[in-house]
Formats: C-alpha cells, structure tokens, sequence
C-alpha cells in the first residue's frame, strides 16, 4: 500500500504542477483582460504618416502609444518629396545601417535619394522606438471598438485590453478607422500649394511633400483639424509622409502636455517645436537641414519679407540673391510701424548691409553704432557668412534673414488664425 502511494507522488506533483500552470496562465489571461494602457498621445496606423506622429510625440515629450497592428511598419519610399526633419533623420541612419557614410560637407543629392523600404527601414525604426523615451509600440494586435470619453478616446483591443489616450491621430492608411469614428465633417486634403496671394503659409507646420509635380506644398495648422471634433488630429491615408505626421504628432502632443484642447493648439510655439527638430516649414529646395542659416531663414520664410521663387516644380530661397528695397518694403512695413517712416526716407533699388543695420536699428530701437560693432564681430563667427564685411555692399538674402531674425525677430509678431499680422 504505501509502495503504490509513494508511486503516485510524481502523478500528484505533476497533475499539481499542470494545474498550477494552468492556473497561471489564467490569472495572466485575466489581467490581459482587465488591463488598460493609459496613454497621452494613440496613434493608429503603421505607414510613413504614423511613424512621424508617434515619434515626434515622443520626442516633445508626452507619453505616446503607436498601434501600428501588423509585425512591422509599412514604410514606403519618399519618392521626389524633400527630406527635413524625422525623415532627413532616418534617412541618414538608414544610410549608417547600409554602410554608408555620410560627407562632412554633410548631404548630397545620392545620399538623398537612399532607398526607404521596409525591409531596411524596419530594423532602423524598431532600435530607434526602443531607445526613443515616452514610446510605446504594439504590434500584431488590432484595435476592436473605438468610443469617446468626454474629449478623450477608449480604444478596446481585440486581446481584452483598454487603450485610455487623451488624443487620438488618425494615421490610419486603410479607411477602417474613419469609418468607425463616424465623423461628422469629412477631412479635408492636408496638403496645398504654397502661395502668396494669401497668408495661409504663414500658417504652415509642415511641407516639401511632392504632390501634382511640385514639392513646393505645405499644411496650414488648422487642416489637421476638424471643426468640432476635439483631440482628434487627421493624417492623409493615401499621401503618406513622415514630414506630414512629424507636425501632426506635435499638435496632439502640444494638447497633451499643456493640459488643453486641439482647437486651442498654440501655431508659434509648434512651429517653433518642428524647426528645432529641423522640419522645413517652408519648402526651399535649395537649402537642407544642415545649412548653418537654415534656421533663421525658415523663420523669416514664414513672415513673408522673402519669398520663394518658383524653380521648375519648385521653390528656392536664392540664398546668395541680392535684395531690392522693392520685394521687403510691403511685407516688412505691415509687421513695424516705424519702418513705414524709415521706408518713406530710403530711396535706392537695392539693401545694402549699411542701410540694413540702420533700418534694424531704427525699428528695432537699438543704438546704431552698438549694433554695427556686434555684426561686424559676429559675422564670420557667430553668424557663418563667407562674404566680407562691407557696409556699402548689397545684402544677400541669407544675409538680410539671419540679421533681422537675430535683431528684429519678426516670428514673435503675433498673426490671428488666417495669418494676418496683429499689431
């Protein structure tokens, strides 16, 4: 009798072992059930879109959760569009993971044109969303109901659990999540074209996307936006671009981290936001990233005081163009109200670097003779220009952008919804 019990002990340890596994198992099914993932930022989707929106949510620095639902992101190539911000970004580690090395001149047109494709892109993307704070990706696993809570979302997964986001951005290339969503208003196109015969661009988060043949397109802020529809940022299914989520990821995470609503998403401290993480907000195809004016010259972009010119399906900046008093006297005049009296006085056809610091100095209220000596010592230096110093030479456009941003910093001028000037 106790031969037969003690042969029994190892069935008992193993019926006990099995059930105990079992038992496991269901208390781990059951807080998969019961489980809610409490997000700032959801972004569904797993294109070129999706995977700018998750990243620079991340990267300004709220909690976000891409649902790309498949094993990898469907990256595809960015074809003629210009590459800025995120997309320069990964398009320079794609390059490191080929092997490539870039020039210390920095970009070139073949270091450009490196292929984006899945199967190079996805091991890229999968090392940098691991090291990327704030970010959470899941994979494989769809999403089964969607509902509002208030101005936030509950995002129910097919394993059971609960997706609780504060904004949702739809990046969603397969129509299934408009269709759930049931919006009211339809979006409207992301993309149009860059013109100045209104102020839209002075609105503008995002472009350089290659559309109708041109690169020269951009987003006003409020395209990404739907009328009535709050925490809910709208991203293009058929025209994927990382340029276009990149700013669409800074609307839903400017929302989140000051605690407020998309409709009342701040323009200036986003395109601030964007510029620093070197997205063009404006499509001068004739600059990269890299150029060391860049900035102030997609600041004053913005302001209208240089135009772009229109260049085979294009627009450049024209960097080193001389400028006439004729193409700044309007535009700078509606921003300052002494420069109308200033302008009222200069009579010659072009600026030279002389009558440049002496409007600055004027409208700017600064001594003229301090503010010769400081850009005369920063000029090589602080400011990187090659040419010389030469108060009775004509400015260059380059020249003309970095000098009034540093001085007169026109970006801080406030403009009302439409792009006007509000003095």
């Amino acid at each position: 009798m106790m031969v037969q019990m003690i042969n029994r002990i190892p069935r008992i340890v193993k019926m006990k072992k099995g059930l105990f596994i079992v038992l496991i198992a269901l208390v781990i099914a059951a807080g998969a059930m019961a489980q809610t993932i409490k997000t700032g930022v959801l972004v569904i989707g797993n294109g070129n879109s999706a995977v700018g929106a998750g990243f620079q949510s991340a990267l300004s620095g709220v909690k976000t959760t891409m649902l790309i639902q498949t094993a990898d992101f469907d990256i595809t190539s960015t074809g003629q569009s210009l590459a800025s911000g995120l997309e320069f970004e990964l398009l320079k580690k794609v390059r490191l993971a080929k092997g490539i090395i870039d020039s210390a001149a920095g970009i070139t047109d073949s270091t450009v044109k490196v292929a984006l494709e899945k199967i190079s892109a996805n091991p890229v993307l999968s090392k940098w969303a691991d090291s990327t704070k704030n970010l959470s990706v899941i994979r494989s696993i769809k999403w089964s109901r969607i509902k509002r809570t208030g101005n936030n979302w509950n995002v129910l997964l097919e394993d059971g659990r609960t997706i609780k986001a504060e904004v949702l951005v739809n990046a969603d290339g397969s129509g299934n999540l408009n269709g759930a969503l049931a919006l009211s208003t339809p979006s409207k196109p992301l993309w149009q074209p860059l013109t100045y015969q209104d102020n839209q661009y002075r609105l503008s988060l995002s472009s350089g996307y290659f559309h109708n043949n041109s690169t020269a397109n951009i987003i006003p802020m409020y395209n990404f936006l739907l009328p009535g529809e709050e925490n809910l940022v709208m991203l293009d299914g058929e025209r994927e671009s990382i340029a276009a989520g990149q700013a669409g990821g800074a609307v839903a995470a400017y929302a989140v981290f000051f605690q407020t609503k998309t409709s009342l998403a701040a323009l200036k401290p986003i395109q601030k936001e964007l510029i620093s993480f070197k997205l063009s907000v404006m499509p001068f195809a004739d600059l990269n990233p890299q150029d060391p004016n860049w900035k102030p010259i997609q600041f004053v972009g913005l302001s209208g005081f240089l135009k772009g010119i229109p260049v085979n399906g294009s627009v450049h900046f024209s960097p080193e163009q001389v400028v006439t008093t004729a193409e700044i006297r309007e535009p700078v005049k509606a921003f300052y109200y002494k420069a109308q009296i200033w302008f009222d006085d200069y009579k010659e056809p072009t600026m030279t670097i002389g009558s440049l610091i002496d409007m600055i100095a004027m409208v700017g209220n600064k001594g003229l003779e301090h503010t010769k000596a400081t850009v005369e010592k920063n000029w090589s230096s602080a400011y990187q220009f090659n040419g010389e110093f030469d108060l009775n030479r004509a400015v260059t456009r380059r020249e003309f952008s970095v000098l009034v941003d540093e001085y007169l910093n026109p970006f801080q001028v406030n403009i009302d919804r439409n792009g006007r000037v509000v003095r």
